[in-house]
């Protein structure tokens, strides 16, 4: 028992450096708070954030405009409530144009016949 353990001390003792630096490694790079892999992981959160904010400033100048617009006059109200809510008057019709295109269900392959 007390030879394998001084081989092992041995070994130990004559790649020192090594271990200590690789443990260093692993500290820094992986298993620590400030990780590298810690670091990386919260630059793409703020990059993630940084567009958000971004997303939600342009929609905040639309809105901002458009309730400038509403605050100058009536017209506004009937612009907004034909885009935005689809109303008309009496005499109009309105034709909703989409390019979505329903996606077939199983269902409804098993149900259509080649002919």
């Amino acid at each position: 028992m007390s030879k394998k353990l001084g081989i092992i001390w041995n070994y130990l003792a004559h790649y020192k450096y090594l271990i200590v630096i690789v443990a260093g490694v692993l500290v820094v790079g992986v298993v620590d708070d400030n990780s590298v892999r810690q670091h990386i992981k919260y630059q793409i959160e703020i990059a993630t954030l940084r567009s958000e904010i971004e997303k939600y400033r342009e929609q905040y100048e639309n809105d901002k405009h458009t309730l400038r617009d509403m605050q100058h006059g009536a017209r506004a109200f009937e612009k907004i409530a034909r885009q935005r809510y689809f109303m008309k008057t009496d005499d109009e019709d309105i034709f909703v144009l989409s390019s979505d295109i329903p996606e077939k269900t199983n269902e409804q392959d098993e149900n259509e016949t080649i002919e």
